[in-house]
């Protein structure tokens, strides 16, 4: 039972560890300069993208293609400029990954 209780904690603090690195990329990559954690700025906030897209299996491929490449008319008028070369596929992968990991 402490061998499993043990294992759990360090996977825990690992995927801790995870979510912290893609978290400090997406600040590296500028993504705060028009969203922000709980609250629209010039685009939605993580927040609100995540609960929209919560479930939704093609969320990822579709979100990781919007930062890359940019987009219009999901949120509005505003469009989101492409993020390619400052953002590789793997960044927008696990930036995506920690915006769909927040509740």
């Amino acid at each position: 039972m402490k061998k499993l209780v043990c294992v759990a904690l360090v996977a825990g603090l690992g995927m801790s560890g995870l979510a912290q690195a893609d978290e400090a990329l997406m600040k590296k990559s500028g993504c705060v300069g028009c969203h922000a954690m709980d609250k629209k700025l010039l685009g939605p906030s993580f927040q609100d993208i995540a609960a929209k897209y919560k479930g939704d299996k093609a969320a990822p491929a579709a979100l990781e293609a919007k930062i890359l490449d940019g987009g219009k008319g999901n949120w509005g008028s505003v469009a989101m400029p492409a993020q390619k070369p400052k953002v590789t596929p793997e960044g927008a992968k696990s930036i995506v990954a920690w915006i769909l990991s927040l509740k």
